[in-house]
């Protein structure tokens, strides 16, 4: 942990993309050496980061309802780490608010990975983070990506993702049109997810 605070306070201040945020810089990460569990999602939206708390919005209330975490375990860095694909808001665009900032996940998640060994289950909300973590690249990762190239797919199939990886859709509430024509997801899916962050979040035993 004692390597990880510093990368972290980097992290606050870095302004490496500032030129393109239409709010500034607000890195919103959190982390710890002994977390379980790793949600990456897309980017802060305004909320989250006028609160500079991650999640801090509707999503983040599903998001929580989904995993049947309270406010308390959800935002315990010791247990759930929460690493965006952009730390900052990137600005609005034409629907919805537009794509993370593409400097930022090769800029510091291998590194913010390599303080946390310990990391069991990876969500990954969304698209953005689905297509850089399965990246086609030959290796089992890349071919679940190759098989199933939509969101909808990827869910869908969860079962064969890579160890240690489930794909999600974005709790979003502009996502509620896809949830009911998906109701598999709510009854197939969520059910599993809150079981493996129950037994993550239970302490090991010596």
């Amino acid at each position: 942990m004692s390597e990880l605070i510093p990368l972290l306070d980097k992290i606050k201040h870095c302004d490496h993309c500032a030129e393109h945020l239409p709010l500034g810089p607000r890195p919103v990460v959190s982390a710890s050496s002994s977390a379980r569990i790793l949600i990456i999602g897309q980017a802060p939206g305004t909320k989250v980061h006028a609160s500079g708390i991650p999640w801090d919005d509707a999503s983040g209330k599903r998001l929580r309802e989904w995993l049947q975490t309270p406010n308390e375990v959800f935002y315990d860095s010791r247990n759930i780490a929460i690493m965006p694909m952009g730390f900052c808001y990137p600005g609005k665009g034409k629907s919805g608010d537009l794509p993370p900032r593409p400097e930022c996940a090769p800029q510091w998640h291998a590194k913010l990975l390599q303080h946390m060994p310990d990391i069991e289950l990876t969500l990954l909300i969304g698209q953005y983070s689905q297509q850089y973590y399965l990246k086609s690249s030959g290796d089992t990762a890349g071919d679940f990506l190759k098989r199933h190239k939509t969101l909808t797919e990827r869910v869908r199939n969860w079962r064969d993702a890579p160890t240690g990886f489930i794909p999600l859709p974005h709790p979003s509430p502009r996502n509620q049109i896809w949830l009911k024509k998906n109701a598999w997801f709510e009854a197939d899916v969520v059910p599993f997810i809150r079981s493996e962050v129950q037994r993550l979040l239970q302490p090991e035993s010596d």
